[in-house]
C-alpha cells in the first residue's frame, strides 16, 4: 500500500469566485426546474378546470347577513 499525498493533506481551497460561479450555476438550475414544474402544474389544472361544465353564477344572496354591531346587541 503506497501512501500518496492526497490521503495525508487536504485538497486545495476552492476559491470564492469558483464557490460562488458553482452556487449561482445550481440555484440557476433550481430555479429553471421549479419554474417548468409550476407551468406543466398550471396547465393541468387550466385544463381540469376548462373540463367542468360551467355553473350559472348565484348573484347576490337574498338574506341579510349581520354586521358587527348588530350581532353584538
Amino acid at each position: 500500500m503506497t501512501m500518496t499525498k492526497q490521503e495525508f493533506f487536504k485538497p486545495e481551497k476552492v476559491s470564492a469566485r469558483d464557490k460562488a460561479a458553482t452556487t449561482s450555476e445550481v440555484a440557476r438550475q433550481l430555479i429553471q426546474t421549479e419554474a417548468a414544474e409550476r407551468i406543466r402544474k398550471t396547465a393541468r389544472l387550466r385544463q381540469l378546470r376548462e373540463a367542468q361544465p360551467v355553473m350559472p353564477n348565484p348573484g347576490r344572496p337574498t338574506g341579510r347577513r349581520k354586521t358587527a354591531s348588530s350581532a353584538a346587541a
